[in-house]
């Protein structure tokens, strides 16, 4: 069974800037989703934000494996609903993988709880990108670094959550460093956040980024069954409590009454 993968695109500089358009034609989205399908692992489609429900119906979502999400100039133009129905199938075990300018995305800002926020300049300097976990699995294959020549910079410090793993940092030519490989989980979803992908730079071209996307959509990738249960907040009847008790005192709640949320 192929892993399938979403990826999500704003498609909104595409359409607007023509530096973008000449590098990206046929959208980021079909570019990533491109690279990905080179992989017969993964199958990979595509969803914008123009799309009725942004492309992601609840059962577009229910039989995604893993989302890919890029974003920049219209993050609040994302429904919350939408933010919310992805952030249920994350915690259920969809894996998340957040490109570039996406770390002001809603859905990030939402698993992550801080304001996930950095330096930056555009200026097309040399990115190195060191891989300081060679063990990790979105590391497979690859050097001790790769370079990508044309970039935008992100500098430390980025306010995002202690990561489970850092697999990458980027050094630029201006100066800065930055965690450009991270991971996270919540729930029962992995979380993966990738630096690299200025819409301005062919960055998305690259075969080193396409195998960074390719390792990390299969780490990402959950193969046990959908964890509904992580939502639920049952009332345990005394009566089926593991050892024997007895009621005492006065309670809040009826016997098999919901609890407040």
């Amino acid at each position: 069974m192929s892993i399938n993968a979403i990826v999500w695109g704003e498609n909104v500089h595409e359409q607007k800037n023509a530096t973008v358009q000449e590098i990206y034609p046929d959208g980021m989205h079909n570019t990533i989703a491109a690279a990905l399908n080179a992989d017969p692992a993964i199958e990979a489609a595509t969803a914008t934000l123009q799309e009725p429900e942004h492309g992601l119906s609840e059962e577009r979502l229910a039989a995604a494996d893993v989302l890919l999400w890029w974003g920049h100039a219209a993050h609040g133009d994302v429904d919350d609903e939408i933010v919310e129905r992805v952030a249920r199938r994350v915690w259920e075990g969809m894996g998340l993988i957040v490109l570039h300018s996406g770390h002001f995305s809603k859905i990030f800002k939402r698993l992550m709880g801080t304001p996930c926020a950095l330096k930056w300049r555009e200026a097309g300097e040399r990115e190195r990108v060191w891989v300081v976990n060679p063990r990790h699995p979105i590391a497979e294959g690859l050097g001790e670094n790769f370079v990508i020549e044309y970039e935008e910079m992100y500098g430390e410090a980025f306010s995002v959550p202690e990561p489970l793993e850092t697999v990458f940092i980027s050094w630029f030519a201006g100066g800065e460093v930055f965690r450009s490989g991270l991971t996270w989980r919540r729930g029962a979803g992995n979380i993966f956040y990738f630096r690299p992908g200025h819409e301005t730079y062919p960055t998305y071209h690259d075969a080193t980024v396409h195998k960074v996307l390719r390792n990390a959509v299969k780490w990402a990738y959950n193969p046990q069954s959908t964890y509904n249960a992580i939502h639920d907040a049952p009332n345990v009847p005394v009566e089926k409590a593991l050892e024997p008790i007895v009621e005492r005192g006065p309670k809040l709640h009826r016997a098999g009454e919901a609890g407040y949320r």
